[in-house]
């Protein structure tokens, strides 16, 4: 996941997004913030919270041999 700023120009000011790899919007700052570093600072200390690798599947690795006929 990543951080991101975006321009608020009715509340003239910055909120922080984070996202995923596929662009997703996962959670946004409710405040703004006066710069573009303010909210990416904040944004990033939100981010570890949030930011949880989903449990790994168990695979079970075979190699399938295909059966040759008449050989």
């Amino acid at each position: 996941m990543d951080v991101v700023a975006i321009s608020v120009p009715a509340e003239n000011g910055w909120r922080w997004r984070i996202v995923d790899y596929a662009g997703e919007v996962v959670e946004q700052s409710r405040e703004t913030f006066a710069t573009i570093a303010a909210a990416l600072a904040s944004g990033a200390g939100r981010l570890p919270a949030i930011d949880v690798v989903p449990p790994t599947v168990a695979r079970t690795w075979r190699r399938s041999t295909p059966r040759l006929n008449g050989l």
